[in-house]
């Protein structure tokens, strides 16, 4: 794998200036291999090559693009297997999930990307004036850790779909599978400048993008710190802003005969990718008089989730993805066992024989009220809140006092009841009875959890201007 060099203009090119950073296999706690990491300089070479492509590209067939997308796809199913391994490497992600949802879901882009790109209409007419969809222009693309190829293909793929041309920078963390991905969109022949990828930090490599006035479009995915520094310099040359960013998503229990199987459910949903989901049902309401039976149940469902080394197949949950994150989330534990909120399951600390990794206790709090640190901040580890409600008011109040509006979760029989909270829950997914849309579903928030729409026909929209032609 080619940790060392950038994929620039079609070709892998050395940094202009030699600077590398060790990425970390987060359950050894060693190097796999050192990747340079770029320069302002880097940014300025990658954005003339997709300038320069763009002007042919932009005029490229829905055919052809479709025959690039179909390709990529190809390719990326013979190479799926080290995908899924790049993934388990870099942040940890147990094997069945790597090779599950986390590679699998770069399957599932690319189909879609095709789909709609098939099915779009690039220029009819309305009310006696003709409107034209017309690709961006060259697209800044900066993607986290938590989800790699994830994020990297629910933008390139629309991306590539709509004509315009990509500048990639992956998480610095966890940048292996889009080293992958860079190969893959090589061999498949993409013209030179289509799609161009730096390594780098945030504020250097990611802030060199957000002011550049030859980069078009902004699509962030990350904490709503870096969204805002995005915007902030992106702001200064006017360019589209795209984000997905926090979450600290509710999940209202109903009081029914599913109450047991929902809670259960809901605390896999919480603990899976080690917490590292930015929609995580981390937030559970339940009704006050069954909040002592929902502590039972959630700790039963916590301990039975085994915790270990991602290679093997028994692993339900892996490491953290780095030291920085442990210690954020320990810090956080503590913050919850000093507020009051009783601890049901876990605590600070590694658990017992993972002295080595970046590994946590699964941990559930109860008694949580709303206002309290471990309630209202985005911990991204194993770690779910209880908090109890005595109406369905109440239950909304609660889910929607926060400064996130990403998703929401309903769990129960009642369909009349779940609807209702759906209609007045704020979050851009609601999952019903942990419902997922997959690939097709619009995917973004409200408030601090960011604007604009991943996925399906709105993540291809995100990347095009709308010209009317009267007259």
């Amino acid at each position: 794998m080619n940790l060392s060099q950038f994929y620039i203009n079609g070709k892998w090119v050395d940094p202009v200036k030699p600077e590398t950073l060790d990425v970390i296999n987060p359950a050894t706690e060693e190097s796999v291999g050192r990747i340079s990491v770029g320069s302002i300089q880097d940014v300025d070479n990658a954005v003339i090559a997709a300038r320069q492509a763009f002007n042919s590209f932009s005029k490229t067939s829905v055919n052809e693009r479709i025959e690039l997308l179909t390709e990529i796809r190809n390719i990326y199913k013979k190479r799926f297997t080290e995908i899924a391994e790049a993934i388990m490497t870099e942040m940890g992600a147990p094997i069945n999930l790597a090779s599950g949802a986390q590679a699998s879901v770069g399957m599932a882009h690319l189909k879609t990307a095709i789909r709609v790109l098939g099915e779009q209409k690039f220029e009819y007419t309305h009310n006696n004036m003709v409107i034209r969809k017309e690709p961006i222009g060259v697209c800044g693309l900066i993607t986290p850790w938590n989800w790699p190829i994830n994020q990297v293909l629910s933008k390139l793929a629309p991306c590539i779909a709509a004509g315009c041309t990509a500048v990639l920078k992956p998480s610095e963390i966890a940048p292996l599978s889009a080293i992958i991905i860079s190969e893959i969109i090589h061999e498949a022949g993409a013209p030179a400048g289509v799609y161009n990828m730096v390594h780098g930090y945030g504020p250097i490599v990611g802030e060199a993008m957000s002011n550049h006035k030859d980069i078009d479009m902004m699509s962030f995915t990350g904490s709503t710190r870096g969204g805002i520094a995005v915007a902030t310099a992106s702001a200064k040359t006017v360019k589209r802003v795209s984000q997905e960013l926090g979450g600290k998503s509710p999940n209202i229990i109903i009081d029914d005969a599913k109450f047991n199987e929902s809670v259960t459910k809901g605390v896999s949903g919480c603990m899976s990718n080690t917490g590292q989901s930015c929609n995580a049902p981390t937030r559970m309401l339940v009704p006050a008089h069954r909040h002592d039976e929902a502590l039972e149940i959630a700790k039963t469902a916590a301990n039975s989730m085994k915790t270990g080394d991602p290679k093997l197949q028994s692993t339900d949950i892996g490491p953290l993805v780095s030291e920085l994150q442990f210690n954020k989330v320990q810090e956080l534990l503590k913050s919850g066992m000093q507020s009051g909120a009783t601890l049901v399951t876990g605590g600070v600390g590694k658990p017992d024989g993972l002295e080595i990794g970046y590994f946590v206790k699964p941990t559930i709090f109860g008694n949580v009220s709303n206002d309290m640190e471990i309630a209202q901040e985005e911990i991204f580890g194993p770690v779910l809140s209880i908090i109890p409600y005595k109406t369905d008011e109440e239950a909304v109040s609660i889910a929607n006092d926060s400064e996130y509006g990403l998703a929401a979760y309903v769990a129960g029989e009642n369909t009349d009841k779940l609807m209702y909270f759906a209609r007045n829950l704020n979050a851009g997914q609601i999952h019903l009875n942990y419902a997922s849309g997959g690939a097709d579903a619009p995917f973004g928030g409200f408030k601090k959890s960011g604007n604009g729409r991943e996925k399906g026909e709105w993540g291809l929209d995100e990347f095009l201007e709308i010209k009317a032609i009267m007259g």
